[in-house]
């Protein structure tokens, strides 16, 4: 398992909650002692220009530089994640700002390049993969994700409504030459949610891990979306990231 992480991930880059000062400081703690932490580039316009228009992209760059160069950087790490896993190497993006609020030519919910649709659209203009899976178990329904592929017949967005509904909808699915999965973790117990455990995560690792086993080859990356309970936010990537790890022994 690697965590693709940057140093300016911690930096305050807006007023909203997922940019506060210290949201990723006891992650960053909790995981560097178990994995091995890789650092992303930012990137490149034509990589989000697949996913976004120009008007959208300038109206971002036009605001604060160092908010441009964090939004750049979070969609590098997702681009980063998704070629590692395209490896077989599970990979989890603990990145900032998020992005599955993030549409084609507008943004909102602490999202402003949705980094999930750029990882996946560049695999897919690059030839490296024909289609992708994505799964979104943040507690908001990833409104931006979906509509950039709704009418992609190449690409899969479902958003989780509980684990085991999770379950029937994998058992349907064929296979998919690379999973990709919207981590928030805002329905934590301790969390905004307020419904699931840490056993919760671990089972939900598992289970995209099983099925990243069985139907992707292994390739499976996961990127931070929600998650505001900071003290504890570590520790719900972790066991997911345990689940995961379980389901490739």
């Amino acid at each position: 398992m690697k965590i693709i992480f940057h140093p300016k991930y911690l930096e305050v880059y807006a007023s909203d909650p997922a940019a506060a000062r210290g949201r990723l400081d006891t992650s960053v703690e909790i995981l560097k002692a178990r994995y091995e932490f890789i650092e992303p580039t930012i990137a490149q316009e034509q990589d989000i220009l697949l996913v976004h228009t120009e008007d959208h992209f300038d109206r971002i760059a036009s605001k604060s530089s160092h908010l441009f160069t964090l939004a750049l950087l979070a969609a590098g790490g997702a681009i980063e994640a998704s070629e590692i896993a395209l490896r077989g190497d599970p990979c989890f993006g603990l990145i900032r700002p998020p992005g599955h609020h993030a549409s084609r030519d507008s943004c909102w919910g602490f999202c402003w390049f949705n980094n999930m649709a750029v990882a996946i659209k560049r695999l897919i203009a690059l030839d490296k993969i024909k289609n992708g899976l994505i799964v979104d178990f943040d507690l908001h329904f990833g409104d931006g994700t979906n509509g950039i592929f709704n009418e992609d017949p190449k690409v899969i967005y479902h958003h989780m409504d509980s684990i085991s509904s999770l379950e029937k909808f994998l058992e349907s699915c064929g296979e998919f030459d690379i999973l990709g999965v919207s981590a928030g973790f805002d329905r934590y117990i301790n969390d905004w949610g307020g419904l699931l455990s840490l056993d919760d995560y671990k089972h939900l690792g598992q289970l995209l891990g099983n099925f990243a086993k069985q139907k992707t080859k292994g390739r499976i990356f996961s990127l931070l979306e929600g998650g505001y309970n900071h003290k504890e936010l570590g520790y719900c990537i972790e066991s997911y990231l345990e689940g995961i790890e379980k389901s490739f022994c």
